[in-house]
């Protein structure tokens, strides 16, 4: 029956080496370990044991959020996590949204372009850096960066009206007996390509993400197809311009596109 003071335990209290340091720099200025002890709620002897170390805490160049020296973090992950953490934060000044795919691909361009300054006989013994999802968890964790809403224009959909529109049409399908090779679906979308993602990532100092004025360059694509899915027509592109310049520079020739292309002031359908 041990339960009851198994439940009373403190768990040893984690902190960062850039905590760790701050702790030292005080001390340093005159602080005392009592009270230091409970500014971080720590015990005393933790605090004497950190100060002890001061030297070798005080020397270590760690990547924001470590929580701990080890000799098997490579010192080239640190530095990795440290110009990534700063790459993030020049997106977020620049107004761009960058969500988990975008911050994982950013770490392996990093990490390949240190690799590429380190000599030959250092790259050898260099493990591989792998972007896993474990590793982007405990990257999140130790540097406080959380994903937040862009806010912007939303669009809601009748989800039940759709429903409803479904068993209706089978049943007039049904009811005036035509087959799947006799019905066609066509449908407009109207994407807007240049858009933003809505989610982006921001330092652990920010709490909100500035909005900012979506991107309305859109263009209309309209498709069509047998209900049996053995025909498709060649969908229909709107666009506002009727020749790009990009397809002047680059020698495109719209017969030779696998849409209709068209032209529209306002990229619509009329």
């Amino acid at each position: 029956m041990n339960s009851g003071s198994d439940s009373g335990v403190k768990k040893p209290k984690r902190i960062t080496i850039e905590t760790i340091k701050e702790m030292i720099a005080k001390h340093e200025n005159g602080a005392r370990v009592s009270d230091l002890a409970m500014q971080y709620d720590m015990a005393t002897s933790a605090i004497c044991t950190i100060l002890r170390n001061k030297e070798a805490l005080k020397a270590a160049d760690v990547a924001k959020g470590v929580t701990i020296l080890t000799k098997q973090r490579p010192k080239l992950l640190d530095e990795v996590e440290k110009l990534l953490l700063v790459w993030i934060n020049q997106k977020k000044l620049a107004g761009d949204s960058v969500n988990e795919t975008i911050i994982c691909e950013e770490a392996l361009h990093i990490h390949r372009d240190l690799l590429a300054t380190l000599p030959s006989t250092s790259t050898a013994s260099v493990e591989e850096f792998k972007v896993s999802r474990g590793w982007f968890d405990k990257f999140r964790q130790r540097t406080g960066i959380h994903s937040v809403i862009r806010h912007g224009e939303a669009a809601s959909l009748d989800k039940k009206a759709t429903e409803d529109f479904v068993k209706e049409f089978n049943k007039f399908v049904e009811g005036e007996g035509y087959v799947s090779h006799q019905v066609f679906n066509c449908d407009e979308t109207g994407p807007f390509w240049k858009k933003m993602p809505k989610r982006s990532y921001i330092t652990q100092e920010e709490k909100t993400l500035p909005g900012h004025k979506p991107m309305k360059d859109r263009l209309t694509l309209l498709l069509c197809a047998k209900a049996s899915g053995d025909c498709k027509i060649k969908p229909l592109l709107v666009y506002h311009s009727e020749s790009p310049r990009v397809f002047k520079r680059n020698n495109v020739l719209k017969a030779k596109l696998p849409v209709m292309w068209r032209a529209n002031s306002k990229a619509w359908v009329t």
